[in-house]
């Protein structure tokens, strides 16, 4: 019997030009690795006119991770990057000690349709580095490694994985990477991490012949051997890492090992003491007055 220790279902939420499932975090699991929340969004064509439009917001100890399938979106945050987010690439935010961002359509596909198809990631930062200074980089397609065997194509996108390793910064023990299958392909799931999970985006595909739901994650024991494989083609996400031994809080865009660091993180927010976004200064999400949809406590 595969070595499937849960499956987690997505809470769907319905924006009306697109749809986001989200399986993390869940009230069966806050995590996997430092892998905290995690959305998959689309995939969906937006039509004419602004498109994605996620006005500034904060966040504090964590990282974000935008990784896209297809489609484009606009970053600017308030330590004065901009960056148009693209396919293939990875997008690492760290918020640390705090950050602001805005994610919006391009503006010179304002009039087109707009195809979305991507997840967003936060990873909790460790023990120790939960206030960090706050910090982004992009790492480009071509600078992921890909390992392609046995009817697989898997890009690397953070960690190490089938012998190599992405350049992309990792504040903990961090494995992620996107897999592409081909008809009658597949590839071993590596064991090394403290903690797995895989799930599908699209096509289909299975883990040790026992066939996958799209846009569940599916964890899977420590030290399993186990394969992934798809009959008529899929592409499926891994994601996992190291264990956390301290628990963390989620409340709205804030993650934290500590609740009065999150209670700080609110008032700064309503009192306006994060800094704005150059570029983007004219808008921001409000701090939500009742209970969010993102919280686990």
């Amino acid at each position: 019997m595969i070595d499937i220790t849960q499956t987690i279902v997505p809470t769907t939420h319905d924006l009306g030009e697109f749809k986001v499932r989200r399986v993390l975090p869940s009230r069966h699991r806050r995590m996997v690795g430092p892998f905290i929340f995690v959305d998959e969004f689309g995939p969906a064509t937006l039509p004419e006119g602004p498109g994605m439009g996620v006005r500034p917001h904060p966040h504090i100890n964590l990282a974000t991770v935008t990784y896209l399938f297809e489609g484009a979106i606009d970053h600017r945050d308030s330590l004065g990057t901009f960056q148009t987010i693209r396919p293939g690439a990875v997008n690492l935010m760290t918020a640390g000690r705090g950050i602001v961002h805005s994610e919006r359509s391009p503006l010179e596909i304002r009039d087109l349709p707009k195809p979305m198809f991507g997840m967003q990631t936060w990873l909790a930062l460790p023990d120790g580095m939960e206030e960090i200074e706050p910090a982004f980089e992009n790492v480009g397609t071509d600078d992921l490694p890909v390992i392609a065997d046995g009817g697989a194509e898997a890009r690397v996108i953070m960690g190490s994985l089938w012998g190599q390793t992405a350049p992309t910064t990792c504040h903990a023990e961090t494995i992620y990477a996107d897999i592409l299958l081909s008809a009658k392909g597949a590839i071993p799931i590596d064991a090394e991490a403290d903690e797995r999970a895989v799930m599908l985006v699209d096509g289909e595909g299975a883990l040790d012949g026992v066939p996958l739901e799209k846009y569940l994650l599916y964890v899977i024991a420590p030290g399993a051997k186990v394969s992934l494989s798809s009959h008529a083609g899929g592409r499926a996400m891994l994601l996992g890492g190291e264990a956390f031994a301290t628990e963390r809080h989620v409340w709205w865009n804030f993650v934290s090992s500590s609740k009065e660091r999150i209670e700080q993180a609110k008032a700064d927010w309503l009192e306006g003491r994060f800094p704005v976004v150059p570029g983007d200064p004219d808008e921001y999400i409000p701090l939500p007055e009742g209970r969010p949809k993102t919280v686990t406590d």
